[in-house]
């Protein structure tokens, strides 16, 4: 009786880390830092009153090394790609394991595994994380009052950059705050609603490829993300460039939105609460191909 007791306390703890697994994803991006500023994908976007801390580095891909012609998705965190395809096959083999009757054995070996597997992402990451370091930025601009669309100058310049090469200088007037305001707004709710379509207008290749993967782990695992009534509370310019025939600004902006992990099937609020709204900030960078408009091109945790 004792053993059927641990093994069911087993079974439970188990079920309740690769809950914790399922959950931690919430939101677009799940917490990562991911995509592409350009030239300055490896400088630290310049402090703002919103984001006052260096924000998280982006991770090295193809898309943004000089003379890449064709951008290929890179993982944005360590529990994308093969690191979370490892973890999950680990925890299911476990699971089975201690069902079929392999016992607590199986429990230590499962514990040892999944220990050895995230120490090796994390020192992994950590090694990338280091040669990505970059050297900093000068100088910032911001929207007058950290409310964008309200009362920022039209002449705001971004930071120089010390990986900003032959970039210029962008002004950034009220309209660009606005277009950055309604891209949040739409960007996080299209995410709730598994709005493809609409990510795909409104982020580019890249990132959209990145929301879609995780919709799709999501739905694998039976849940959904249900997020909605994003509201932006302060936003900040950082920098904005113009390189080739592209146009980026980078945007501290710290919001408020709905963000509950739910079953898909019985609609059970797995995290999150419908009542309490999330508060976040991040560090948004939207690039606009000349004479275009605006997508979201990266997320920096700030």
């Amino acid at each position: 009786m004792a053993r059927l007791g641990l093994r069911q306390f087993l079974i439970a703890a188990a079920a309740v880390l690769m809950l914790g697994a399922a959950t931690a994803d919430a939101r677009p991006g799940g917490g990562s830092s991911f995509g592409s500023r350009g030239s300055r994908s490896f400088s630290v976007p310049a402090p703002t009153p919103t984001a006052p801390r260096p924000a998280a580095p982006l991770p090295r891909s193809a898309s943004q090394q000089p003379g890449s012609m064709t951008p290929p998705f890179a993982p944005s965190s360590p529990f994308g790609g093969l690191g979370r395809g490892l973890m999950w096959g680990l925890l299911g083999g476990g699971l089975i394991g201690l069902l079929t009757g392999g016992g607590i054995g199986s429990v230590f070996s499962l514990i040892l595994q999944v220990g050895l597997v995230l120490l090796l992402i994390r020192l992994a990451f950590g090694f990338f994380a280091r040669r990505a370091a970059p050297a900093g930025n000068a100088g910032y601009a911001r929207s007058g009052l950290g409310s964008m669309g309200s009362s920022g100058p039209a002449g705001a310049n971004g930071g120089s950059g010390s990986a900003a090469g032959s970039s210029a200088p962008l002004a950034i007037g009220p309209g660009d705050y606005a277009a950055f305001e309604r891209l949040l707004g739409e960007i996080q709710s299209a995410y709730g609603r598994e709005d493809v379509a609409t990510l795909r207008r409104d982020a580019t290749p890249e990132m959209a490829a990145h929301f879609e993967d995780e919709l799709a782990a999501n739905s694998a695992r039976g849940l959904v993300n249900k997020v909605s009534g994003a509201k932006l509370l302060q936003g900040d310019l950082s920098e904005a460039w113009r390189e080739g025939d592209a146009d980026y600004a980078t945007v501290a902006m710290r919001y408020a939105l709905l963000d509950m992990m739910v079953e898909r099937t019985s609609g059970r609020i797995l995290s999150g609460d419908p009542a309490r709204p999330d508060q976040v900030t991040e560090i948004w960078t939207f690039r606009r191909p000349r004479g275009g408009s605006w997508q979201l091109s990266a997320i920096q945790q700030a």
